[in-house]
């Protein structure tokens, strides 16, 4: 058996799904940051495996190296935003922070 695109798009698929389930239904905003990587990988799956196959050469990998370091600067910032959030509420449950001004 050949792997060919369309295992990778399922893959992709369902990664992307088991993501937009994470946040959607997550309360805990780590979860729910969890869930933005999956989203995110399922995303660079798709872009490496249409280089591939599709015949961009090297364009899809560059692509993914970029959602790479886009993805770690997303986790560090929220991560340092969900800290102070927890300092200040004593919680990271999203529904219980409803109010940020202060």
């Amino acid at each position: 058996m050949q792997i060919t695109l369309t295992h990778y798009l399922i893959l992709s698929a369902i990664l992307f799904s088991l993501g937009l389930y994470g946040v959607v239904t997550r309360k805990n905003a780590i979860l729910v940051l969890m869930g933005i990587e999956l989203i995110l990988n399922a995303a660079n799956i798709n872009f490496i495996a249409f280089s591939r196959y599709g015949g961009m050469q090297l364009d899809g990998q560059a692509i993914a190296v970029f959602v790479i370091i886009l993805a770690a600067a997303e986790a560090a910032i929220a991560l340092a935003i969900v800290l102070n959030i927890y300092k200040q509420f004593k919680t990271v449950n999203v529904d219980e922070i409803n109010k940020l001004k202060e």
